[in-house]
């Protein structure tokens, strides 16, 4: 799953509008890691600009659903993927962020890989903390939605379960940065390739 609905207020417009070095959307990008990681089938969550987001975004293999309340924060957009993904046959979901583009195929089959069934909760981790992609079981989907509120996500969930939250390491291969603002607003480049 792709949560890919933020209106990018501190960037300036939607980020899964925004274009990486490599000439891709970011929601292009993060769709085609996930694919590319061994992940079917694909959700995309979008909200702002969803329209402008179908028509530029070439989404192939993916579902894109959207998310009227997109506004409220990331909680929402959780809540929907995991409502679109319960009307499949998914044991579990990776969810990756539209603004995480150092996180490439690499890390999503390592997570993927790391799956026990239905009850999986795994997290990247980067140098000890935690970070994405995030890999959900689907015994734990009602919960996450449950408690996924304003821009929380998953994370209040997996405070809960901490005991049962498996961190699988990714530094070597990923970078989780994610991107706030512009580039030429920082200086900085957007995250690495991987």
């Amino acid at each position: 799953m792709v949560l890919a609905a933020g209106g990018g207020r501190r960037y300036g417009q939607p980020k899964a509008l925004v274009r990486h070095d490599d000439g891709q959307l970011l929601v292009e990008r993060a769709a085609a890691t996930l694919r590319a990681g061994g992940c079917a089938p694909i959700v995309v969550v979008l909200g702002a600009e969803a329209d402008r987001v179908r028509r530029r975004a070439w989404l192939v293999d993916a579902t894109p659903v959207d998310n009227p309340d997109w506004m409220s924060g990331m909680g929402s957009s959780l809540r929907v993927g995991l409502s679109a993904l319960a009307e499949t046959d998914a044991d579990a979901v990776a969810v990756l962020l539209v603004d995480t583009p150092g996180i490439g195929p690499g890390a999503v089959r390592r997570l993927a890989g790391a799956v026990d069934g239905r009850g999986a909760l795994i997290t990247a981790t980067y140098g000890g903390r935690r970070g994405h992609p995030v890999l959900l079981g689907r015994d734990h989907w009602a919960g996450v939605a449950q408690l996924a509120t304003a821009d929380v996500g998953a994370r209040a969930y997996l405070a809960m379960h901490t005991a049962e939250v498996r961190g699988v390491p990714c530094e070597d291969i990923a970078d989780d940065t994610d991107l706030d603002v512009p580039p030429d607003r920082t200086g900085a480049e957007p995250g690495a390739d991987s």
